[in-house]
């Protein structure tokens, strides 16, 4: 089964992101994973705005090397792929108007790309406004959909779905101070592509809130590098879904 078809059949699916920039120095990533483990989220997505190859690299050997757990990119720029991995979402920012970010990445990653064996996921990236300016949207150098534009969201969703899109990744960005809220999850559920949402999920409330408006895979990154036994919370919760 493919990695996007996992995506598809997800209900309430959890996906735990790792930054190189935080977990990839020395050996601290891996007693991370170790606690990792025990959660056994349903993927681990490996992606930051600003990281060089050299740790990129190593920080996606080390975590497949150590779990057996889906590993899926998700690239900040053309360098960031990895052999060492299950998936790439080949995404595009198309709530921005960065030529960029829509295709300019895409194209300087084409020759690694093509040597490499990855499924490679067409993905619409879809900022929205968190309550704050993150890291996502500083290197970007775009402007996030506000949090209440939701016809806005819709249509720029079903846009990039017409372009030949397969999944949509909506993301409040690295450490938004709100999660995007139910109205926005439920209006990106009607374009019926499978939804992933990120950024600013700090609570077991605000991921089952994302689940039941919506999204068949919520992302907790930033949430776990302030309190890594929020593992243990999304652990039991997963349970409990099951």
């Amino acid at each position: 089964m493919t990695i996007l078809d996992k995506i598809k059949k997800l209900n309430r699916g959890i996906a735990v992101l790792i930054d190189p920039d935080t977990f990839g120095q020395g050996n601290e990533i891996d007693g991370f994973l170790e606690k990792v483990e025990i959660a056994k989220p349903d993927f681990i997505f490996i992606g930051g705005s600003s990281v060089s190859k050299v740790d990129f690299e190593d920080c996606v050997e080390k975590t497949k090397r150590k779990l057996n757990i889906p590993l899926v990119l998700f690239p900040g720029a053309s360098h960031h792929l990895s052999k060492d991995a299950d998936a790439v979402l080949f995404l595009s920012l198309i709530s921005g108007r960065n030529p960029d970010f829509l295709i300019g990445q895409h194209v300087k990653a084409v020759d690694e790309l093509e040597s490499l064996k990855l499924e490679v996921i067409p993905t619409s990236y879809l900022l929205i406004n968190g309550g704050q300016m993150t890291s996502v949207e500083y290197v970007s150098r775009t402007t996030p959909i506000p949090k209440d534009a939701f016809s806005i969201a819709r249509k720029t969703a079903v846009a990039g779905k017409y372009l030949g899109h397969q999944l949509i990744y909506a993301d409040a960005g690295s450490g938004a101070l709100n999660p995007i809220n139910c109205e926005m999850i439920q209006s990106l559920a009607t374009v019926d592509s499978p939804l992933i949402i990120g950024g600013g999920l700090r609570s077991i409330s605000a991921i089952e809130m994302a689940h039941e408006n919506g999204a068949n895979l919520v992302v907790i990154g930033n949430r776990l590098e302030e309190d890594l036994d929020f593992l243990l919370d999304l652990k039991l919760y997963k349970e409990v879904q099951k």
